[in-house]
C-alpha cells in the first residue's frame, strides 16, 4: 500500500509504527484478483506495470506470473524488504512516495498500467496519489485501483447491526481515513484527468461488497 509523505506508512516518523507487512499474501488478494483480471483485459508478455503501493509484493507477484514487467513502489521499508525477498522475475521494488513527480524521480519511462490496491483509503492527500497514477501512465494506459466499498445499504446494515464502530474504527494506527463511494472515487480520478471510468464490486454480493475495483484510462 502506498501513501504520500503525510500518510499512513510514513507516520512511523511521528512515533506511530509501520503498517506491519509480512511475507504472507494480503488478505484482500483472493477476492480482488479475479475482478482486477477482468478489468485489466488482455495482458501481453513484457507489459509494463507500476504497482503503486506494492506493500509486501503479493499483488505484483500475480502480475509477474502473467509475464508482465513490474515495478513496485512503496514508502514502507518493511514492505519493500518483504517484496524483494520474493525474488520475482522481471520485477523490481523501490521505496518511494505517491507524488506527481515520482516517475521523474525514478528516472523510468511511463507505464502501460498502474495498479493500486487498498491504498487510497489511507491517504491524507489522495489528489497527489491520483496525479501520480496519471503521470505514471503512457497516453492510452489504464489505472486499476481498489478500495473498501461504501454504499447506503451497506452502511445502514452496519448501523443496524451495531458494527459501525468496528468498521470505522479510529483506533487503528495508520488505518482508513477516507471512505470512498463509486461516485467520489470517480470524481477524484476524473479531476486528475482520467476518463472512461468503470467499476465492479468485489467480495460478497451486491450491495454489500467488501471492496470496489475501478478502472480509469489516461486519454490518448
Amino acid at each position: 500500500m502506498t501513501e504520500t509523505d503525510n500518510t499512513r506508512v510514513n507516520t512511523h516518523a511521528q512515533g506511530i509504527p509501520e503498517f506491519g507487512f509480512t511475507e504472507k499474501p494480503e488478505h484482500t488478494q483472493a477476492y480482488l484478483w479475479p475482478v482486477i483480471l477482468r478489468l485489466a483485459g488482455k495482458m501481453t508478455p513484457g507489459m509494463r506495470i507500476l504497482d503503486l503501493g506494492c506493500g509486501n509484493g503479493s499483488m505484483a507477484a500475480l502480475f509477474a506470473n502473467e509475464g508482465c514487467s513490474v515495478l513496485g513502489v512503496d514508502p514502507s521499508k518493511q514492505g519493500v524488504a518483504h517484496a524483494r525477498s520474493r525474488n520475482l522475475p522481471n520485477t523490481q521494488f523501490m521505496e518511494g512516495l505517491a507524488t506527481p513527480d515520482l516517475i521523474n524521480q525514478l528516472g523510468v519511462e511511463p507505464f502501460d498500467m498502474v495498479i493500486s490496491t487498498e491504498v487510497v483509503e489511507h491517504l491524507y492527500a489522495p489528489r497527489d496519489w491520483a496525479a501520480c497514477a496519471f503521470h505514471a501512465l503512457r497516453p492510452g494506459g489504464a489505472a486499476i485501483c481498489s478500495t473498501p466499498y461504501h454504499g447506503y445499504a451497506k452502511n445502514l446494515l452496519l448501523a443496524l447491526t451495531g458494527k459501525l464502530d468496528r468498521h470505522f474504527t479510529a483506533l487503528w494506527d495508520g488505518g482508513h481515513i477516507k471512505f470512498w463511494s463509486p461516485k467520489t472515487l470517480d470524481m477524484l480520478l476524473t479531476e486528475a484527468g482520467f476518463g472512461n471510468t468503470t467499476w465492479r464490486g468485489a467480495g460478497r454480493m451486491p450491495p454489500l461488497y467488501m471492496s470496489m475495483v475501478m478502472r480509469a484510462e489516461r486519454p490518448e
